[in-house]
């Protein structure tokens, strides 16, 4: 009999399932690498931090720039000159015509633009730090669903089975009543269990179901698209909570993201206290100017030719408020450091709290595969006793039940450790593709 369960359950469960593709964890991740919107727009915000590093962003550059101006005027005029002449004329023209090309570079501001330009360095890192969290965060989104899909799949698997031994029951049954060996009631009661059990397995259908349309979100693809997952949960049981504290002070982006802040926060007060020192620009061109009125001492008029010259300014006394920014500049720099301080420590802790559960799922998983194998077991005799009429009906059921809750809390104890696996190497930043 246990030979035809199998037999029984390993038909219902390939067949449908051989038409559909089967999409590894490696592979959902990939999918997710290249499609999941989060990461698009994270990666997009990285291109515009690694095009704003430039020098002519920073400042450093001269800005070099055409210049043109016309003004014209139709004017009467009368004037009087000291002579005693009288000049009179009706609408008169007049034109006043400039161009040419000029250019202006900040020689030195206080060192001001160099902070600038490390700044947006900083800034860059900043978006790689930003875009490593969000690959972190979409993939063990993905992961978290897949192998929910997978335990999900395996107590579909379990309700396979107690489905088929049911409907060996209520067969069975049905014999012995026909035969005289038991009553109608030992058939209702079959056929009543038998009806629990399918209820419960169209419930974790339509579970499964809505998960896989869940992971087709995460992927950014067509929630429709069909598919089936890996058989079993395989879980990294020799992670070592000191390897994984180093690799967290080292590469969680979240630490590292605070820590670039605080190298921003460090450049903008260099940015502020330039302020202090004197700045110098350059300014050169070309110009052509050309005039014309037919009133005044000079009717015509033209210039051309280069110009140049250097500014120079130092601030003396500007309300204090050099002062009051470098204050303000200093308290955020402290910020950032408390800031620091901050995550290191909540890392610390979250790794500590996720390691030990980490530990006790690991324990729990393996006193539930005992517990499986010996539910097995038990439930093996107790279908034989039951076959030749030697235990009520009753005492079937509980050891068909006590069967399949202790592979549902296997599988269970199995997710519930790879969830574990998962949190500790995200904090790690060791998500890789083999999971």
């Amino acid at each position: 009999m246990n030979k035809i369960i199998k037999l029984l359950v390993l038909l219902f469960v390939s067949v449908p399932l051989s038409a559909q593709e089967l999409l590894t964890a490696e592979e959902a991740i990939r999918i997710a690498l290249d499609n999941n919107y989060s990461i698009k727009i994270a990666r997009n915000e990285l291109e515009i931090d690694k095009t704003g590093v430039s020098w002519g962003n920073a400042g450093i550059l001269p800005s070099i720039g055409l210049t043109a101006n016309s003004n014209n005027s139709i004017q009467s005029t009368r004037q009087t000159r000291a002579s005693g002449d009288i000049i009179e004329i009706d609408n008169a023209r007049s034109n006043n015509l400039n161009y040419g090309v000029v250019a202006d570079w900040t020689l030195f501001d206080g060192f001001r633009m160099f902070a600038r330009y490390d700044q947006l360095k900083e800034l860059e890192k900043l978006g790689e730090a930003e875009l490593q969290q969000t690959i972190l965060s979409r993939v063990s989104d993905v992961l978290i669903t897949y192998f929910d899909l997978v335990q999900q799949q395996q107590q579909l698997s379990a309700l396979d089975s107690t489905l088929v031994i049911s409907e060996q029951r209520v067969e069975l049954a049905q014999n012995r009543f026909t035969i005289g060996r038991s009553s109608r009631l030992e058939v209702l009661n079959a056929q009543v269990d038998l009806n629990t059990d399918r209820t419960t397995m169209l419930r974790q259908e339509e579970l499964f179901d809505n998960t896989k349309v869940q992971l087709n979100e995460l992927l950014a693809r067509d929630p429709a698209i069909d598919f089936r997952v890996q058989e079993d949960i395989r879980v990294d049981d020799q992670l070592l909570l000191e390897n994984l504290e180093q690799l967290a002070m080292a590469q969680n982006p979240s630490l590292q993201a605070q820590i670039i802040n605080r190298n921003i926060t460090q450049l903008q007060l260099k940015q502020v206290r330039a302020g202090r020192y004197p700045s110098i620009a350059a300014s050169t061109g070309y110009i052509f100017s050309q005039n014309e009125s037919p009133v005044g001492f000079t009717t015509f008029g033209r210039t051309e030719g280069f110009n140049y010259g250097l500014t120079a300014r130092l601030n003396i006394f500007d309300g204090l408020n050099q002062n009051r920014s470098e204050q303000i500049a200093k308290l955020q720099l402290e910020n950032s450091e408390i800031a620091i301080e901050e995550q290191t420590l909540t890392l610390q802790s979250r790794l500590q709290t996720a390691y030990q559960t980490y530990l006790t799922n690991i324990r729990l998983m393996e006193l539930e595969r005992e517990n499986e194998a010996i539910a097995r077991q038990n439930l093996d005799i107790t279908m034989e006793k039951f076959r030749i009429g030697t235990i009520p009906t009753i005492e079937f059921r509980t050891a068909q039940l006590n069967y399949i809750n202790a592979m549902v809390r296997h599988s269970n104890a199995k997710f519930q450790a790879k969830l574990s696996e998962i949190t500790l190497k995200e904090f790690a930043g060791l998500l890789a593709i083999e999971n």
